[in-house]
This record gives structure tokens, C-alpha cells and sequence, in this order.
């Protein structure tokens, strides 16, 4: 086969890192791998794996990225694809408006993969409109059947995301070296619990009520603990940021509370940590970070809904705790700070199965 996936970019991320991983596994399995993206510093990783990039830039929300389409339809006439995989919404329009524009006989099968709960609107029903659309979970299959009744659930296949058990094992333990640096960044935490919270500074993440969470270990349950809020500052939302800092400040927390700043060590940081929470506002389609931190055989205690009480219910049920609940929310990080209890084992999943039956899915239409 020859198949393209098309995304706004490969800067990283839970979207980019799923293409990168079905690039290298189409490679592997004797097929031809194309992406098509704005670049970013994921490209030189895909290429070395045997895929091929197209730099083409038709992620921005804007009437004028319609000029492509003409351009777009004449490439994808001219390359013959098998296959094409669209990942994201402004693209996914692009190539489905130049894609109805082939000859029957000379259309790609097409494929949509829902990452995202998006907003429900007839912009977001793109990602409803490939003639089989993967779901990265049963929720985002929910989602899509609750606001689009009328997309055809036949078409629908869940696909969860999965991650490598190798790679994300109990049996992982961080470098001494690694040790030595966190201690130096962090000396504040030595002695202390580390509870770490994954995600970009917005406030749909969670961090405010994270914050309040430390402030009530601290000072109402006399606990010795210390945050970790580990994620990049959106640009955009930079009084944001600051609303959190100043909150650290007035609960007098800065001993007890550290922002890290995007990392490319969250492996390493997870596994150190003695609890990690998620508490995004919003349900998340899947929660990468949740899965990967209970692989690592870490304790995650989270609000359940979405994707990650998927998840949470299979691989560790104790850590569910019912959305912006703060006295759950309390209760369960107290039980797993004074009485740790093991995640389940995880075999459900894996990127070995993702892979296999992404490709099957490929396959199947053809």
C-alpha cells in the first residue's frame, strides 16, 4: 500500500507521536509511508524511520487555506495514494474537498481518525466523514454518536492509543546521573512526596485545583509532600500563569510547589514520583499521560470521565474520583499517600495492538 496521513504539523504531541508510530510500523510492514504537515522537529525522525514528508502547510483556520485545494487535488491525482488517513480538522476539510473532486476511480480510500472531543459544530463533523473514521477511544466513539446521530455507527472503529511496554515498565528506574540533576533543580523536594500533574499551562487542565489539592495536604493533612506542575506556558495565556503563581504565592507554597517548564524527561520524572493526578476540566479523549504513569507502576488518581476514566477503570479504579469532587479528590490522594496500591498490569493497551489493527483497518477498505 501506499498511504499518506495528513496533520497541521510534527512539533510533538500525542496526535504526532501516533503518526509517527503507524509511519515506521507501515514501513516495517514492506508499505510506502508519506505524511503531509507543516514540518517541525519530528520530520528528521519520521524520515530516518523510511517515511517521506511533504512540507505543506494546510493546518491554518483561515478561507484563504482553501487556495490548496486545486493544488492539492492535482498531488493526490498524481501520486495515487491507497490510502489517506487525516488527523485534523482544517486539514481533514482540504483534502476531503479535493478528494470528492477525483474520479471515483481515482480516489484513495479515506480514512478519519477522531483524537479530539471537539466542539460540535458542522466544522468538527469533518472528522465524522471518512469511509471508516477511527475513534482513539470508546468515549470519543460516544462522542461521536451522541452529536452526529446521523454518521453511520457501522463506520466506527475504537481504536485505543497504546504505548510500549518496554519502554513504560514498572522495572524502569530513572539514571543515577538523572537522580543527581533532579536533586540539584529540586532541592526543596528531597525528603518530601512527590506529587506531579502533567500539562500545558491552560486552564482547562486543572492546575488551580491542583494547587488547592497541595495547600490542603500541607496544611490540613500535616503531609510532607511536594508539586510538581509539569508543562509548558501557553503564550496565549500567560495571565494565567501568572494567576497560578500568584496562588502558590498567597498559599505560601513556594516551598512546597515547583513549575518545571515543558520537559522531554516526563518518563523519568513520572517514575520518581510517588503519585501523579489528572484533573483536566474538560473529558480528554484518551490521557496518554495517565496510561504512561500507571505503566510505570505509579499510583494516578484523576477526575473520570472521558478517556481517562476508561483507562482508570481498567488498569487502577482506585484512582477515579468524580469531576472537580475536591474532598474525593483529597480523600483518594490521602489513602494512596498513606497505603500505595499497584496499578494492574497493562495488556489492553499496547502499540503493538494499535499498530496491528490500524493497519487491518487500512487493509480492510482496500
Amino acid at each position: 500500500m501506499k498511504v499518506l496521513q495528513v496533520l497541521p504539523a510534527l512539533d510533538g504531541g500525542g496526535v504526532e507521536t501516533g503518526t509517527l508510530e503507524v509511519a515506521q510500523y507501515l514501513v516495517t510492514q514492506g508499505h510506502e509511508s508519506w505524511v503531509l504537515s507543516a514540518g517541525g522537529g519530528m520530520v528528521a525522525r519520521l524520515e530516518s524511520g523510511g517515511s517521506r514528508h511533504v512540507s505543506w502547510d494546510l493546518g491554518k483556520k483561515s478561507p484563504f487555506t482553501l487556495r490548496h485545494i486545486p493544488r492539492l487535488r492535482a498531488w493526490l491525482k498524481k501520486q495515487q495514494f491507497d490510502v489517506i488517513d487525516v488527523r485534523s480538522r482544517m486539514p481533514a476539510w482540504l483534502v476531503y474537498l479535493a478528494w470528492k473532486g477525483l474520479p471515483n476511480n481515482a480516489r484513495p480510500k479515506l480514512i478519519s481518525t477522531v483524537h479530539g472531543l471537539y466542539s460540535v459544530n458542522a466544522y468538527s463533523k469533518i472528522m465524522c466523514l471518512g469511509e471508516r473514521v477511527i475513534t482513539v477511544s470508546q468515549a470519543a466513539r460516544d462522542y461521536v454518536t451522541s452529536n452526529y446521530p446521523d454518521v453511520n455507527s457501522d463506520k466506527l472503529i475504537v481504536i485505543p492509543r497504546g504505548i510500549d511496554p518496554k519502554q513504560y515498565s514498572p522495572d524502569f528506574k530513572p539514571a543515577t546521573d538523572w537522580k543527581t540533576q533532579f536533586n540539584a533543580e529540586f532541592p526543596r523536594a528531597l525528603g518530601k512526596t512527590i506529587i506531579t500533574m502533567p500539562g500545558r499551562l491552560t486552564r482547562l487542565k486543572g492546575q488551580l485545583d491542583f494547587i488547592r489539592l497541595v495547600d490542603r495536604l500541607v496544611n490540613q493533612e500535616g503531609l510532607a509532600v511536594y508539586g510538581l506542575i509539569v508543562g509548558g506556558e501557553d503564550p496565549k495565556r500567560r495571565a494565567y500563569a501568572q494567576e497560578l503563581r500568584d496562588l502558590v504565592a498567597e498559599l505560601n507554597l513556594a516551598e512546597h510547589i515547583s513549575f518545571t517548564g515543558a520537559r522531554t524527561d516526563i518518563r523519568e520524572l513520572f517514575a520518581h514520583s510517588d503519585l501523579v493526578v489528572s484533573l483536566s476540566s474538560q473529558p480528554e479523549s484518551f490521557g496518554r499521560t495517565v496510561l504512561e504513569a500507571l505503566s510505570l507502576g505509579r499510583p494516578v488518581v484523576g477526575y473520570a470521565h472521558g478517556g481517562v476514566a476508561e483507562i482508570l477503570a481498567t488498569l487502577f479504579p482506585e484512582g477515579g474520583v468524580p469531576l472537580q469532587d475536591e474532598q474525593a479528590l483529597l480523600q483518594a490522594v490521602v489513602a494512596q499517600l498513606k497505603t500505595p496500591t499497584n496499578p494492574a498490569s497493562n495488556t489492553v493497551f499496547l502499540k503493538q495492538t494499535m499498530l496491528e489493527r490500524t493497519l487491518k483497518v487500512y487493509e480492510g477498505l482496500l
